[in-house]
């Protein structure tokens, strides 16, 4: 690893930090200070699927993997960045495997699959909820390949109900990733900055029974 190639591709936690809906919102809270007790500590209070995390079986899968159980191994891949952004994709687009296929030839086992669409700039705005989103089928085709580590700027490669709007196609993607025993990676940030990264890693907390983690998300040069 050339530590001067690593790129961050986790969204900060602070209070700028969007939830998918119906979550509980992120927190955190200064409990003890410097000044009145002579160290500080703070307490968070977040989902398992809040900022950059990521999916593990269990979240869909009755008697899925939990967090816990996934080898840490298996979420440090070479990286294969699939750029969609010259599709300039509009508001719950469906990614069709026809927009994937180009790229085709270097998805396989062992490999991290990342799907750049660039909606990461909406980041902390309305427009968020409106991502873009991958096809059951394209779904489909990436698990064909051998790919069991699929990621997203987004906040789900399944479409996400808004005040109202979508949802009519459930989480089947989730079903299909994670169903094959897959991990799913969403809301990464900073591909942009991706310029012949080989690698990377996903690193969860190791929560016993949980259904994922946020990661610290990054990339690197071999």
């Amino acid at each position: 690893m050339d530590p001067s190639s690593i790129v961050d591709l986790s969204h900060k936690l602070d209070s700028k930090v969007q939830v998918y809906p119906g979550d509980r919102p992120f927190t955190c809270s200064q409990c003890a200070t410097v000044a009145n007790d002579g160290y500080s500590v703070h307490v968070l209070s977040f989902s398992t699927h809040t900022g950059t995390h990521i999916d593990v079986p269990s979240h869909f899968i009755a008697n899925g993997k939990t967090i816990d159980q996934i080898p840490l191994p298996s979420l440090i891949n070479p990286l294969v960045v699939v750029d969609l952004t010259h599709l300039d994709l509009q508001n719950r687009q469906i990614i069709t495997w026809e927009d994937i296929k180009p790229s085709a030839d270097r998805l396989g086992p062992g490999v991290t699959v990342v799907l750049r669409t660039g909606w990461d700039a909406y980041w902390s705005s309305p427009k968020y909820y409106e991502h873009p989103f991958l096809a059951k089928d394209a779904a489909q085709r990436i698990v064909e390949t051998g790919v069991r580590v699929v990621g997203v700027d987004t906040f789900s490669p399944d479409e996400t109900p808004y005040q109202g709007v979508g949802g009519e196609h459930g989480f089947a993607v989730h079903e299909v990733i994670l169903g094959a025993g897959g991990i799913i990676a969403e809301n990464l940030t900073n591909l942009a900055a991706l310029d012949g990264h080989s690698h990377i890693a996903l690193v969860p907390l190791n929560v016993e029974g949980s259904d994922g983690s946020p990661v610290r998300a990054f990339a690197w040069k071999a």
